[in-house]
């Protein structure tokens, strides 16, 4: 069975420095029906404005990933951590017994777009911890780039949860295929472009979670960037 999550049906909130749309239930946006997809707690769509960007704030108890699409966010943590995310690359923090931390728009100008993604921890009270990795983008070209998992195998990046999170980049006429063990789901999330999940379309900012199917095949007739939670 597939749901789709419609773009537009997304909780949506423009702050003039941050346009922001919601997959699921955060902030001011309240729905009921979409509070997560098992583990998968948010995943939200960010554009903010050159030179701004969101001050120091806490977290605890949740792992947060964090996917540019373009342009360049700057983070600093209560950890120590100082570095700027680009384009391909993911950043993990996992929040655990409490962390602060603040994420600019490294530019003064132009906009960056990203992708930040909350994960339920398999326990509560861990170590904070943090990881930054770049993927090139030519291992996602045509197939499934393993970016984060609970063991951080093939150079993911580690999170404390049993979810393993792919990205792909598609040219006209590919295909990818992921097959899915009895009893595990999918979610997909559409960051650019337009593409097919098992023969059903979605298009940028679209999202769609998958149960009770072996295998989730992807196709785009057009440039396309996906994102692929095994949960």
């Amino acid at each position: 069975m597939i749901t789709v999550r419609p773009a537009a049906a997304r909780g949506h909130a423009n702050h003039g420095w941050l346009d922001t749309w919601h997959t699921f239930s955060f902030a001011d946006y309240h729905d009921p029906r979409h509070m997560g997809f098992r583990h998968l707690r948010v995943i939200n769509e960010d554009r903010v404005q050159g030179g701004q960007g969101f001050g120091t704030h806490p977290h605890q108890d949740m792992e947060i990933l964090t996917y540019v699409l373009d342009g360049a966010l700057q983070h600093r943590d209560s950890m120590g951590n100082g570095s700027i995310i680009r384009p391909h690359e993911v950043q993990r923090m996992s929040a655990g017994t409490g962390v602060t931390h603040s994420e600019f728009n490294a530019s003064p100008t132009e906009m960056v777009h990203l992708l930040q993604i909350w994960i339920l921890p398999s326990e509560r009270g861990l170590p904070p911890g943090y990881e930054q990795r770049a993927f090139p983008p030519a291992e996602a070209r045509g197939r499934l780039q393993l970016v984060a998992a609970s063991d951080g195998r093939e150079g993911a990046v580690t999170i404390h949860q049993d979810v393993a999170l792919y990205v792909t980049g598609f040219e006209p006429g590919e295909l990818v295929v992921h097959a899915l063990r009895p009893g595990r789901h999918a979610w997909v999330q559409v960051a650019r472009g337009r593409l097919r999940v098992n023969d059903t379309g979605l298009g940028a900012g679209d999202g769609a979670a998958l149960a009770d199917e072996p295998r989730v095949e992807l196709a785009a007739d057009v440039p396309a960037e996906a994102l692929l939670f095994d949960l």
